[in-house]
């Protein structure tokens, strides 16, 4: 997986600042997010790996993307044909909403509590993250029973613990210790 980061990264950051000087980030995500699902399709998979050569691939690729994508997606797609890129795509469309999101100031916030909460509790936890981190906050809600109370917040590589079972565990191996 990190050698298909190493890959795909530059031209994820390639496509992401023309886009950004184009004023065209959304169009760009849309057209990359649809690239990247016809390179998951199997029969495309196939052709992606057969012995095909890269302009027509590019072209049979351009194709089945039709009106998808504009004059520069289409040749995002020849260069990448004629690196033998185009199975990245994915990767490169996944790259390129993290840049989107770093560019927003967006954040994607995975919270795991023991019961539902409600939307006032997601309101004002998200309004609390935003202060903390200085970005927009989405929340990503789940539920596990086993944690009792409390909550247990991720952000990248940042993780707040505050559930009760963990708690527990604190206290179990300072009394054991």
């Amino acid at each position: 997986m990190s050698e298909l980061t190493t890959v795909a990264r530059p031209y994820a950051k390639a496509a992401f600042d023309f886009a950004v000087e184009h004023n065209a980030v959304a169009k760009w995500q849309d057209m990359l997010m649809f690239t990247a699902q016809v390179v998951r399709n199997d029969d495309m998979h196939q052709l992606l790996t057969g012995a095909v050569a890269s302009d027509t691939l590019a072209e049979i690729f351009n194709n089945i993307c039709g009106d998808q994508l504009d004059e520069h997606g289409q040749n995002l797609v020849k260069v990448l044909a004629e690196n033998n890129r185009l199975p990245v795509l994915p990767e490169i469309s996944a790259m390129f909403d993290a840049f989107k999101a770093e560019y927003d100031k967006e954040v994607e916030v995975d919270v795991t509590s023991a019961s539902e909460l409600t939307a006032a509790q997601q309101t004002e936890l998200a309004t609390t993250l935003e202060k903390r981190l200085a970005r927009k906050v989405k929340l990503n809600c789940n539920v596990d029973p086993a944690l009792v109370a409390g909550l247990v917040i991720k952000s990248g590589d940042t993780v707040i613990d505050g559930s009760v079972k963990s708690k527990l565990n604190r206290l179990a191996d300072a009394l054991q210790a």
